[in-house]
């Protein structure tokens, strides 16, 4: 027997695991051969998942993210610990401050109490400018994860991009029904990346050193696709991608916030809210000299090489609606 054969096999345990990102990351850890437990609520809902791995590799463990205990019991045994658990807006108990800053330090002290080599925390991009509740709460759960696991690494990724994502999807959605389309802060600047990039850059503090040394203590990454994009660039690139062709009506965020105040109204998923306007008013690109995707070796995806290929469903008559009949 091989001393590869006989060195055991690492475990890592995820929470949010089932969350659009984070089976990106659980198919990633899996493929590198990792014991995978998925914290979660509900284990039911994260069956799904069993099939990236083999047999047993895949493990939903039931977590209550509200008791240190079951936490405690969640990290117990694993090697590496990634978060990404994060909301976009609030609901009853699940506020910014309750997911964001004491969820997350709740998992850093068992992180560090139960000897984990490594964690690291999916925070945002440009949560060290913005001004919404979102944010600050964001940046603070940094600081509480760092206080408690001076080693973590933090992730600050830019609007995730991909198959599943909720922002081209909702966006085209919205397209085929409305004749009119709200545009808020038409020249605010993003910076999207691709999730499967995100996984990576996971799995690159995993297994990687950056610039051959060992990864700095607390280092933050902003993670960014190669092109930075306004609102407004958003919706006409999923105009050309759908061949949908629709008015854009241009609202002062004042008038905007008066109406998102009612449609976070709207079960069960708001459209808008008022703290997510506050957002728009500030950039999401990455800062300049920050580290980022090309400090871990990774080259970043362009939006045009994957969001076409998901938009053709908007497109009227499907993935041939603009072919020529013979």
């Amino acid at each position: 027997m091989t001393t590869a054969m006989m060195a055991p096999q690492k475990i890592a345990t995820i929470f949010g695991g089932t969350g659009f990102l984070g089976r990106y990351i659980v198919r990633d850890l899996a493929r590198a051969g990792y014991i995978v437990k998925i914290a979660t609520r509900i284990p039911e809902s994260a069956y799904f998942l069993r099939t990236y791995g083999t047999v047993g590799q895949i493990v939903p463990v039931h977590c209550l993210y509200q008791d240190q205990d079951s936490i405690d019991r969640a990290v117990e045994g694993s090697d590496v610990i990634i978060n990404c658990v994060g909301i976009l807006f609030e609901r009853r108990r699940n506020t910014f401050r309750r997911i964001h800053v004491e969820l997350a330090q709740s998992i850093a002290s068992a992180a560090a109490r139960l000897g984990a080599a490594r964690l690291v925390h999916i925070s945002a991009l440009g949560v060290d400018r913005a001004k919404s509740r979102y944010a600050k709460t964001k940046l603070e759960g940094e600081r509480a994860v760092l206080t408690a696991f001076p080693a973590a690494t933090i992730l600050r990724p830019g609007v995730i991009f991909g198959p599943e994502d909720g922002f081209f999807n909702m966006f085209a959605g919205l397209a085929r029904f409305l004749p009119v389309l709200p545009l808020i802060g038409g020249k605010t600047k993003l910076q999207p990346v691709y999730v499967g990039d995100v996984a990576k850059a996971v799995m690159a503090v995993l297994t990687l050193s950056p610039r051959g040394l060992d990864t700095p203590l607390g280092c933050v990454y902003e993670l960014g696709g190669p092109e930075v994009i306004t609102m407004r660039d958003v919706y006409t690139r999923i105009f050309g991608w759908t061949g949908q062709s629709r008015c854009l009506l241009p609202l002062p965020f004042p008038l905007a916030t008066l109406n998102a105040a009612f449609l976070q109204l709207i079960p069960p998923r708001p459209l808008l809210t008022p703290d997510q306007v506050t957002s728009l008013k500030t950039d999401s690109v990455v800062s300049e000299n920050a580290t980022g995707l090309a400090a871990l070796g990774i080259e970043a995806t362009a939006m045009g090489q994957i969001v076409p290929g998901y938009m053709e469903r908007f497109r009227s008559g499907g993935r041939f609606g603009n072919s020529k009949t013979a």
